[in-house]
């Protein structure tokens, strides 16, 4: 029996509630690792598998598609960032600060942001309506306590503004990091031909700047 063999064995034997989680444990670790290796577009559920050392039909007992696998990925994202940047927020006292904060938190997971741009153009969309109820409970309690957090340090931010700005910041997070991060051959056209500059851009810089601008706005 191939290696691969023994693998799928060992994951059908295995029936308790921990060897389940275990299992998709390791899926979602694996993907998370091709996914920042690779780009999340650019990773199948038949990479997943073979990362995982199981079939693609066993993997699906699992995570009925990689969107799945990747919307909770996503979750996970907006778990581990929220209480990092509520950390920030709560030391915050100035729409810089606050910009800052939003900005340099992002910027520094760039898988997250690719995450944040796929969410809604493909992985919400070839999942189950559980898969998407789950996702949307995930983000609308970060969403609220990062707004909390916002105006806890900005008083004057209505809690509209707050929500826009958590929406802004994700969706700007996502997008620019797309465009700051070219396949090689076309960062270095970007370079060579001066006509091309503006399409370079550094991601944290001009979100701290635009988020900046919007908070400024919603203080008068």
């Amino acid at each position: 029996m191939t290696a691969t063999g023994d693998h799928d064995t060992a994951f059908l034997r295995a029936r308790s509630p921990e060897a389940k989680a275990a299992r998709e444990r390791a899926i979602l670790d694996a993907a998370r690792g091709l996914g920042r290796d690779r780009g999340t577009r650019a990773v199948t559920l038949t990479d997943v598998a073979e990362a995982v050392g199981m079939h693609k039909s066993a993997m699906l007992r699992y995570f009925e598609t990689r969107e799945e696998i990747f919307l909770r990925l996503t979750a996970e994202g907006w778990r581990e960032w929220t209480p990092v940047l509520c950390d920030r927020l709560a030391a915050a006292s100035t729409p810089d600060d606050v910009a800052s904060a939003f900005a340099s938190t992002l910027a520094a997971r760039g898988p997250f942001c690719d995450l944040l741009a796929q969410a809604p153009l493909n992985l919400e969309r070839n999942v189950s309506v559980e898969a998407v109820r789950a996702f949307k409970l995930t983000t609308g309690e970060s969403l609220a306590r990062i707004a909390d957090a916002v105006q806890a340090a900005l008083p004057g931010v209505s809690a509209d503004a707050a929500r826009d700005l958590v929406a802004a910041a994700t969706s700007l997070a996502g997008t620019f990091w797309q465009i700051s991060t070219p396949t090689p051959e076309v960062a270095e056209l970007y370079r060579s031909d001066p006509r091309l500059g503006h399409a370079l851009i550094d991601l944290e810089p001009r979100l701290h700047r635009i988020l900046a601008a919007f908070l400024r706005g919603a203080l008068t």
